[in-house]
Order: C-alpha cells, then structure tokens, then sequence
C-alpha cells in the first residue's frame, strides 16, 4: 500500500520590509509643519524612536522553531502596513512618562493582534489580495492562513502576560469583540434589527474595539493620569467607526488603489456597506433607487456565479458611487470623526491632542 504523502506548502520569499521615514506622516497622515515648536519636534521623534523599537521587537516576535511559521507569521508584517495602532499606543503614551519598556511591549501586543485578525478575516472573506499582495490564504490555503492567525493570537496573549492581568483582561475583552463582530458580521442583524444599526456595531467590534484597546494602553503603561483613559478609549472607538465608513466611500472608487482592490470589491463579496444599506431603505419608497438596487443585487448574484456582466456592474458602482446615499455615508463618517475629537475635551493641550484630532481630521479626509 502506498504511503499518503504530506502537502507540501509552498515557501514563499518573504516581502521587503518597507523603511519608515516618518511615522507620523505616513501613519497618521501628519505633516511635519504641524509641529512647529522644540517640544513639539521632540515629541514627534519620540514616536518615531518609540516606533523604531516597536518594529524591531514585532521582527523578533515572528520567530517561531519553525520554517513555514516564520514564513506565513512575517508575510503580512513584511507586506507593510502603517502602523496605526501602534503608532497611536505610543502617541497617548506621550500623556504620561513616555515610551517606557512596557508600553513598547503593549504596542507589540497590540499590532500582533491586528495582523493575527487580518488572516482569519481574509479567509472568511475569500479574499484574494491583502496590502497589495495575494492573501495568506490564497498563497497557503485556509488550513495554513487560520493557524498562522491562531500562533500570532497566541504570541500576543504571551506579550500581554508579561504586563499582568490588566492588559490580559483589556486584551480578552478585546478578543471577544473582535470575534462578536465577525460573528454578527457573518450570520446579519436579526429579525426586527435595524440593518443599519447592526452594521455599525459590527465596525465598532471588528475596528473601533482594537484601535481603542491601542490608545488605552499607551495611558495605561505610561502612568498616565487615569481620567484620560476613557477620553482615548471613546476616541479609540468612534474613529475606528469613522476609519470604516471612509472605507465604503473607498470600496465604490473608480480607481484601483495602492491596496490591490477592484472598485467595488466588498460589493462584489456580497458585503452590504453602509451606501448599499442606505439604498435598501431608500428603495422601500424611491423608484429609482429600487431600480439601481436591484441591477446591483442582479450583478452581485450573477458574479458569485461567474456570469456578471463587468460593464453593467462598473457602471452600476460608479453610480452608487455618485448617488447621494454615499454622501450620505461621508456625512456620518464626519459626524463619527467629530465626536472623537469632542470625546479628547479632558485631555491637555498640546501635542498629544493636536496630533489626534489631526488624525481624526485626516481620517475622512482619505475619500477626496
């Protein structure tokens, strides 16, 4: 009897690790002028150190005694990415004594989740592309891309270890969020939910939940007075919101962008972003937007199974894209945008705050 022989997983090169020159530029969308004093100049390069450390330390994070694990772990780490969270632990970590050892650790913590969640989500997702690279899943298969996302999982909760039991608890509950999210993201609001009210709970679990564990823990490890914590942690979460909003504006642009993405591409999952839901509601009592609601839900039915018409449906996005239920939808990321800036109200001026609300400024400006 022949012997069953193992899968033999292809071992890819890893991709070039892209140089930051500056962090708060290219990760908040900062520009240098905005600081324009001595304190403020050496704040920014407190976040730009702060950051230096923290990518080292996520490259020594990703070894693993094992040739595909430190493969498939380094591969959407390599692929780039801006660092957000991060960047923003480090940033309110500025609040209190700084970027000391531990909120280095916290900001690993942080990020390693991030990436951990991006592998499970492209394979419930069927993703094919992921920072401008095929997705893990895509290269290794399903099997491969859910492990590797479990091992970072699990490296993350090691970290978290090293802090104690506060940031375990943060971390859990964020874990949990996460997962609520995905969850209610796959099965969809149930009978008598608001469709639209589901849909932003999902994108405060799924986003606002971790980028506010972000901000949290740089308050936290830094020593940071404990009435700034619930400014950061609302803040956290309404810009994630904001950050996903901006992305449905995104999805419907008539340009490929940096990311890989054809316009249209959550629309092409079945994915029903905020402009769609807002279409579905208008169509109950607008005969044209019924009209276009039902040439999208044609186009979207026919390319699950091969057969869409891809002229009808880019023109079909293109005119979701310039319907007003996506100005709409820019309207409520600004609306989300301008509560987390209003939720900073106890934090002191200075560069801290200047940065974050600049941040939450340059957030819905992504869409122009």
């Amino acid at each position: 009897m022949a012997s069953r022989q193992k899968p033999v997983y292809p071992v890819t090169p890893s991709v070039p690790l892209a140089r930051r020159s500056n962090t708060l530029s290219s990760s908040l969308g900062l520009g240098e002028k905005l600081f324009a004093s001595s304190d403020e100049r050496r704040f920014a390069a407190a976040i730009e150190e702060g950051l230096e450390a923290v990518e080292a330390g996520l490259l020594r994070q990703m070894e693993f005694a094992d040739e595909i694990a430190d493969v498939t772990s380094r591969y959407l780490l390599e692929a780039g990415g801006k660092r957000v969270r991060p960047v923003l632990t480090l940033l309110t970590a500025q609040l209190g004594e700084g970027n000391n050892a531990d909120v280095i650790i916290a900001a690993e913590a942080i990020e390693i989740t991030h990436l951990a969640s991006l592998y499970h989500d492209d394979v419930m997702d069927e993703a094919q592309m992921r920072r401008g690279v095929p997705s893990a899943q895509s290269v290794w298969g399903n099997s491969v891309a859910i492990l590797t996302g479990d091992l970072l999982f699990a490296r993350a909760s090691k970290l978290g270890a090293q802090l104690g039991a506060r940031v375990l608890k943060l971390q859990a509950e964020t874990f949990e969020r996460l997962c609520l999210g995905q969850l209610h993201e796959t099965i969809g609001p149930r009978d008598g939910e608001d469709p639209i009210e589901h849909y932003i709970q999902v994108l405060a679990d799924k986003t606002g939940s971790l980028i506010s564990a972000a901000a949290q823990v740089g308050v936290i490890f830094s020593n940071a007075p404990k009435e700034y914590q619930h400014a950061v942690e609302v803040f956290g979460e309404k810009i994630g919101v904001a950050f996903q909003l901006i992305d449905d504006v995104i999805d419907l642009a008539a340009e490929i962008d940096e990311t890989g993405k054809t316009p249209g591409t959550d629309l092409r999952a079945g994915v029903a972003t905020l402009p769609l839901l807002y279409l579905r509601r208008l169509a109950k009592v607008d005969p044209d937007a019924d009209d276009l609601l039902r040439r999208i839900e044609r186009d979207v039915s026919s390319a699950f199974y091969g057969e869409a018409d891809e002229e009808d449906f880019t023109a079909a996005i293109a005119e979701l894209r310039a319907h007003p239920v996506t100005a709409q939808t820019l309207d409520e990321a600004h609306r989300w945008s301008r509560e987390a800036v209003e939720a900073l109200a106890p934090l002191p001026e200075g560069p801290v705050k200047k940065a974050l609300t600049r941040f939450a400024e340059t957030i819905v400006e992504r869409s122009n």
